[in-house]
């Protein structure tokens, strides 16, 4: 399994807290971001992400690699989805494993928290009545 990861196809949280579960991790944290059904009252039929993948990746490597200095990680894991996601499937997935559980907990806040500033990948939010893109950044 690929540590940091873009992808069309829908994505194993599972698969990713298992990659990062190692004998010395005393604190496991895994972030799933998962498409919603309503946002501000409108419902949403479903989301669609694109992203400039090869930036994207630089960019999430970096996270990884600061979040991992910064709170002495064993390892972190951010895969992200592209193209229509549905309702209630994983569009984001970040797991880390740490010898403390504070440790785990910030960095993997620190991940998701910086991804959306960061990494260009962008979201549009498919309504009944429309769309809009959403976290346009980089």
């Amino acid at each position: 399994m690929k540590d940091i990861f873009i992808t069309s196809e829908r994505l194993d949280s599972k698969a990713c807290t298992d990659a990062v579960i190692y004998p010395g991790a005393g604190g496991v944290v895994v972030f799933v971001g998962t498409v919603r059904n309503k946002t501000k009252g409108k419902k949403v039929l479903h989301l669609e992400f694109e992203t400039y993948e090869k930036m994207a990746l630089i960019e999430m490597q970096k996270i990884a690699d600061e979040a991992k200095a910064k709170w002495s990680l064993d390892k972190m894991v951010i895969h992200h989805r592209t193209g229509l996601v549905p309702i209630g499937e994983e569009a984001v997935v970040i797991a880390c494993s740490a010898a403390h559980r504070k440790e785990a907990f910030e960095a993997c806040e620190y991940a998701i928290d910086t991804l959306k500033l960061s990494v260009p990948i962008w979201k549009k939010e498919i309504f009944e009545d429309g769309e809009v893109w959403v976290s346009a950044h980089p």
